[in-house]
């Protein structure tokens, strides 16, 4: 009975360290297909842009890109914040405060695509004084909200902080 208890623990022994030897193998084989899928170094690196607004006199806006997207920032005017805060948002399609929508208010920054087929709106353009996409005819004033046209929201804020008075890091 001894010799048949050793032949068990040891067939035993064998299935286990087999299975362990193969489900190392298929992991070994497995994890460059998975870990390929991962972003590389340069998507990374785009995760954040540190932008100088240092230049940017009140009125005027520019242009940057971040993940291949264009992000507006705008020193607005202070009659462009006041037109911005006293909108009734009742009349609006997508109502969202300026406040909500700014950290300061002087600076507006936003992604700088149509919220109804992802064009690029014009600045400084269209029945509000803020962005027009002359490709569907959607306006937006001075806080980027919807105000007429067939674009269902407001353009997207994206995550981004003020480093100093000079810097905003967006992402």
């Amino acid at each position: 009975m001894d010799k048949l208890e050793k032949k068990t623990n040891r067939r035993d022994f064998l299935f286990t360290a087999s299975y362990t030897v193969g489900a190392v193998g298929i992991g070994a084989v497995i994890w460059p297909f998975v870990d390929q899928m991962n972003p590389d170094r340069s998507v990374k690196a785009l995760a954040t842009t540190e932008v100088d607004i240092s230049q940017i006199e009140p009125g005027k806006s520019i242009t940057v890109l971040w993940r291949g997207k264009p992000v507006f920032i705008k020193r607005r005017t202070e009659s462009e914040i006041l037109e911005a805060q006293k909108v009734n948002l009742n009349e609006l399609p997508h109502p969202e405060k300026d406040e909500e929508r700014v950290k300061k208010s002087e600076w507006l920054v936003m992604l700088g695509v149509c919220t109804h087929l992802g064009c690029v709106p014009l600045a400084d353009k269209g029945e509000y004084k803020g962005w027009f996409c002359p490709c569907h005819g959607s306006h937006y004033d001075t806080s980027g909200r919807i105000r007429k046209g067939p674009a269902p929201t407001n353009m997207e804020i994206p995550k981004y902080e003020f480093v100093n008075n000079n810097t905003i890091k967006i992402g």
